[in-house]
């Protein structure tokens, strides 16, 4: 028997496809499966002219036999068969794509689509296998053929008895080795596992022989092991179902067979688009937050699927980075894959659907804040974070996209607002958005700095999240209300009468503060009376884009450069201790001024939650005020 050599380049692409293009050997599986469907399709395409077939599909299938003591794994189809000619063409070169040039050929806008684009998926079967034999019988023909190859030296083509038209692909697996273990191969758990990962929604049913437990006949107390072939794939998936025939609860089962998440999806986006580019997709958002969500570990992505089968696991292009919380998957007609089948390429297409996704989710959560608040409020305790990472992000290109999905709890409502909430309840003299920043509500309501505003009468945004203040200085204002932090040197409030009372007040006091701002060196840009104090004698103001809780968050950061807010050491000019302050100063007292002056500065750190810088001299200064 004559061995023939592989035509042009095949050894290297074999050699390439054995040990570089595919990540996983697994894939393997899921390559025969999609060219057993592609057969069968093929027998779809020659029955819509020619009358003499009668394509019946209850009886087309695809199925799997093992034989674990001769190590054989065998995959058949009732597809159209191929005669020696088309098995010297598409398996004697590789890359020649059988699938494509039948599909050019057989045109037709109907639902049918043949899944291979290339001729290459069948040689990854040598990357578990030391020998691969075909059976096939053609349709129209009464004689079958072998093609049979042991790797790159060469493939053998003979005549063969089968009876029916179709083909079986016949693997002997190689032996195992430390790093690799082709046994699995053999294990109906991991072949059913492999089916339901990539070919779950093959067209055509997956025929397997399995084991099943049952109650014995004559005594239901006692089991037995019991064999029969079963369908392993669901066929027909839930995204290519008509909407009208889905309940929610078929969405949530589909949520927790695929293992989206423990909870219950808060939301589900049914996408059936039909337009530049044609494309389904079930998208859900959960209504809790991953485990591992904020870690290095946490993988974002849609499962990506072309004509049914599973490309990707985790297709991170389709999801920007601000929606990563989004679970589900997309299945297209119109990708253009990579010689692997695996790896995208980097297409207008993929462009178009992830746009149109994105488009998608916004609207929902917008629906979804509108119509049920309580469930936005909840999505929100989990996500709001991811959102507001997403409005200060890729320098704030997303923020017009989601500054109406941001939410902050209100000093007033006591309870969660949006923007657009807190803007439409503004008095007309309110110029600004004011805002407030703390480790929490609690410690927001008790800050010096927000005394004024509050008394006012004016709403107060708390911002508790180390995030919050960055994405607003990104978004800088909304419907032209710029944001204000109540700690700013100018809160925009006091009127002409008020600003003459101020400046008288500081001129009176310029020999005080300017010793204070001695005494305190560049540790403060200045001391000054305060316009917002009421009960509470001293407190700081930041001037310049940089604020106190900033300050902390770059601090905290790897590699920070010691960034450090502009500071205002602020005094109440009407409490008892500046009352205390003056008289020292006045009586000359550098020593008092320095003390009562340290104390208050010490004072105003520890309001804003920063250390004392020197706890020794602190405790001293006490014990001397004390004494």
């Amino acid at each position: 028997m004559a061995v023939r050599e592989f035509k042009a380049e095949s050894k290297k692409l074999m050699e390439m496809m054995i040990h570089s293009i595919y990540s996983q050997k697994e894939i393997f599986l899921r390559e025969l499966i999609s060219n057993a469907s592609d057969a069968i399709d093929k027998i779809y395409y020659r029955a819509l002219t020619d009358d003499a077939i009668n394509f019946d599909r209850d009886h087309y299938s695809i199925e799997i036999k093992t034989d674990k003591e001769n190590r054989m794994l065998k995959i058949s189809d009732t597809g159209i068969g191929m005669t020696e000619e088309d098995l010297e063409e598409n398996l004697g070169t590789i890359a020649q794509s059988g699938s494509l040039n039948f599909k050019s050929e057989n045109e037709s806008k109907d639902d049918h689509d043949i899944i291979g684009q290339f001729g290459v998926g069948f040689y990854s079967a040598f990357m578990v296998a030391d020998k691969v034999t075909v059976i096939s019988k053609a349709l129209d023909s009464d004689q079958a053929f072998k093609w049979e190859s042991q790797g790159i030296d060469g493939y053998t083509i003979t005549t063969a008895d089968k009876d029916s038209v179709g083909t079986d692909i016949i693997l002997k697996l190689k032996e195992d080795t430390e790093d690799d273990n082709y046994s699995e191969y053999l294990e109906e758990y991991r072949l059913r596992e492999i089916i339901k990962k990539y070919s779950d929604f093959i067209r055509y049913p997956i025929k397997m022989e399995v084991t099943e437990s049952r109650p014995k006949k004559d005594n239901d107390k006692e089991f037995e092991e019991v064999k029969e072939v079963q369908t392993i794939n669901s066929m027909v998936p839930i995204w290519r179902k008509n909407k009208s025939e889905l309940k929610p609860e078929d969405y949530e089962n589909f949520y927790k067979e695929k293992h989206y998440g423990f909870d219950t999806p808060l939301r589900y986006i049914n996408i059936q688009a039909d337009g530049m580019i044609r494309y389904h997709a079930i998208l859900y958002i959960p209504e809790n937050i991953p485990f591992d969500y904020y870690s290095k570990e946490y993988e974002k992505g849609l499962e990506l699927y072309s004509n049914g089968v599973m490309i990707m696991e985790k297709c991170a292009d389709l999801l920007p980075d601000y929606f990563s919380f989004v679970k589900g998957i997309v299945d297209s007609e119109d990708l253009s894959l990579n010689i692997s089948r695996e790896i995208l390429q980097q297409d207008k297409q993929l462009k178009l659907i992830a746009k149109n996704i994105n488009h998608k989710i916004k609207k929902e959560l917008q629906k979804l804040l509108k119509d049920d608040r309580e469930k936005y409020e909840t999505f929100f305790k989990a996500f709001g974070r991811q959102l507001k990472y997403g409005v200060y992000s890729d320098f704030g290109q997303h923020k017009d996209d989601l500054q109406d999905l941001l939410m902050f709890y209100s000093s007033t409502e006591k309870n969660r607002v949006t923007l657009n909430e807190y803007v439409s309840r503004m008095p007309e003299e309110q110029k600004y958005i004011y805002y407030a920043v703390g480790d929490s509500i609690e410690k927001i309501g008790k800050l010096p700095q927000t005394e004024l505003v509050a008394d006012k009468g004016f709403e107060i945004l708390y911002f508790t999240e180390d995030i919050d203040e960055f994405a607003i200085k990104m978004l800088q204002n909304y419907k032209e209300k710029a944001f204000k932090s109540v700690s700013s040197s100018d809160l925009g409030i006091e009127d002409d009468t008020e600003k003459k009372q101020d400046e008288a007040e500081e001129k009176a006091n310029k020999g005080l503060f300017d010793k204070m701002k001695e005494v305190l060196s560049d540790q403060v840009k200045g001391v000054r009376a305060s316009k917002r104090l009421k009960s509470y004698p001293v407190c700081f103001a930041t001037e310049g884009e940089v604020s106190i809780e900033m300050e902390k968050v770059l601090n905290q950061m790897p590699n920070n450069e010691n960034i450090k807010a502009d500071k205002v050491l602020e005094v109440n000019t009407n409490h008892d201790v500046f009352k205390a302050l003056k008289a020292a100063f006045d009586l000359n007292d550098q020593k008092k001024v320095t003390l009562y002056t340290s104390l208050l500065y010490n004072q105003a750190r520890l309001i804003e939650g920063l250390p004392i810088q020197d706890p020794v001299a602190f405790s001293k200064n006490i014990c001397e005020l004390m004494g």
